[in-house]
């Protein structure tokens, strides 16, 4: 006959016997949790006062980045990354700590992909300040245009550069890679398509006054 008491003391037993054998590595997760994140809270507070040491807003002042363009975004954005590595760091010893390995492997791919995040970061600023610096360039060196096409061509740069620096920042984060490759190819096809075309129907007085010469020419020869 089964002893049913004796039976279910045994397994309250054990119950609490791992209970009381898993607590240890519970609390050490805990406290690794706890520490990762305070650390990385300092971090984050750390990378912002550097960046207002910097004083970024001046730069960008500087460098003619139009209002629209909220810098502020950019430390905040690049502190708050920081943070989340330095968390995520502290999130994997925890739960390997807590025996959850599967979780661990997760984090740990999410973390390899990180530096890809904070590059694409750096490229997207770059960008933005490279594009304002040739628009301005390209507007002063085309002034005696006129303001309209000196500003069209102004605008034509900045955006061209923007949307460069938008496709090396997603080839950066590994999205659709084939497909920006086709983007880039077209566009690059369709500027110097457009240019063509341009030139021509610019140029077509020039060259019909050039065939007439040369026509000319000949015949009186």
């Amino acid at each position: 006959m089964v002893n049913v008491p004796g039976l279910i003391a045994s397994i309250v037993s054990n119950f609490f016997t791992g209970i009381a054998l898993y607590l240890p590595q519970f609390i050490a997760g805990l406290l690794l949790l706890l520490v990762g994140l305070l650390i990385a809270g300092v971090i984050k507070q750390v990378i912002l006062g550097f960046f207002n040491l910097l004083k970024l807003e001046k730069w960008a002042k500087d460098a003619n980045v139009p209002p629209s363009y909220d810098v502020k975004v950019w430390p905040v954005l690049f502190a708050e990354l920081l943070r989340w590595t330095v968390l995520i760091l502290f999130l994997v010893a925890a739960v390997e700590t807590w025996g959850i390995h599967k979780v661990g492997d997760v984090l740990n791919q999410l973390l390899l992909y990180l530096p890809n995040v904070f590059v694409a970061v750096v490229m997207g600023l770059v960008g933005v300040v490279v594009g304002n610096l040739v628009s301005d360039l390209v507007r002063h060196s085309a002034r005696g245009l006129g303001a309209h096409s000196a500003g069209s061509l102004a605008a034509l740069a900045r955006y061209a550069i923007l949307i460069f620096s938008g496709l090396l920042v997603l080839h950066q984060l590994g999205v659709a890679a084939d497909l920006i490759r086709i983007l880039f190819t077209g566009i690059v096809a369709m500027i110097a398509l457009a240019g063509g075309l341009a030139f021509g129907l610019g140029g077509q007085e020039t060259a019909r006054d050039v065939l007439k010469g040369l026509r000319e020419r000949l015949e009186s020869k």
